[in-house]
């Protein structure tokens, strides 16, 4: 009995090619590339979408072990498609930093910052709060999934081997920061409504009565004030950002 073993060879370049975009993606994933899950979590999570993945575009990739430098090339080709994927949803966080921000400043409470467990830097505590409270409803919504299914469908729109639009990864790319930025504004509206409205009745206050420390007053009210709204506009807000998320997702995965 003979076992023809002279496929292994093109299956291993396979393999690593689909692992270089898959695991250039989990780095960068809303959830699973911050940088306190460790390494080997990540690694295995990436071989097993490997593992998943490669029978079902193992015929996509034509692969020529006789040239080292086109076999680098597609590498680093998988690589590039997998970071733009990965920061294009890696981004999408970036708006509940900006709410976050925009929020804290609005109630006073700019100053206060914490560590960001998602990127492992200090960050605004709202900003952090929300960013936390955005991860998770990601998972429990299963809005993860998406993730993946726009990985698999890149096959359609990014083939291997073939020459990426730059134009179009870098439209992609201004969208994505745009609309981050934009949503962010979206779901700070009602503090920002707020801070306008609070900030001229001090001052009206001011001018009423001169003697009054407006400051002493305006402070401790304006966090109060604040952490009300914030509870009552909690859930639409983090409606907005899924659905938010969702159509980024939607907008990666072509339409058939």
């Amino acid at each position: 009995m003979r076992i023809d073993v002279s496929l292994l060879p093109v299956l291993a370049a396979t393999f690593m090619l689909v692992f270089a975009r898959i695991g250039a993606m989990v780095m960068l994933m809303p959830g699973l590339g911050e940088s306190n899950i460790p390494v080997r979590i990540k690694l295995s999570i990436a071989l097993l979408l490997t593992l998943i993945f490669l029978p079902l575009h193992r015929n996509a990739y034509h692969v020529d072990l006789q040239s080292m430098t086109s076999l680098l090339v597609l590498m680093l080709h998988e690589i590039v498609i997998g970071i733009v994927l990965g920061a294009t949803a890696r981004v999408t966080l970036a708006a509940l930093q900006v709410a976050g921000s925009v929020i804290a400043q609005q109630m006073g409470l700019g100053f206060v910052t914490s560590i960001d467990p998602t990127q492992g830097q200090q960050g605004v505590l709202i900003g952090n709060f929300l960013t936390i409270l955005g991860v998770t409803l990601l998972f429990a919504t299963d809005s993860h999934h998406l993730v993946i299914a726009a990985l698999n469908d890149s096959y359609a729109i990014f083939a291997p081997g073939e020459t990426m639009a730059s134009g179009d990864v870098a439209a992609l790319a201004t969208r994505a920061f745009a609309a981050a930025f934009r949503i962010g504004l979206q779901l700070a509206a009602p503090f920002l409504v707020f801070g306008l409205v609070f900030n001229i009745g001090l001052g009206v206050l001011a001018r009423l009565m001169p003697q009054m420390q407006v400051f002493f007053v305006g402070v401790p009210l304006s966090i109060f004030a604040g952490f009300l709204i914030f509870a009552l506009v909690l859930a639409a807000m983090m409606g907005s950002y899924l659905d938010y998320f969702i159509g980024v997702m939607h907008d990666m995965i072509p339409l058939k």
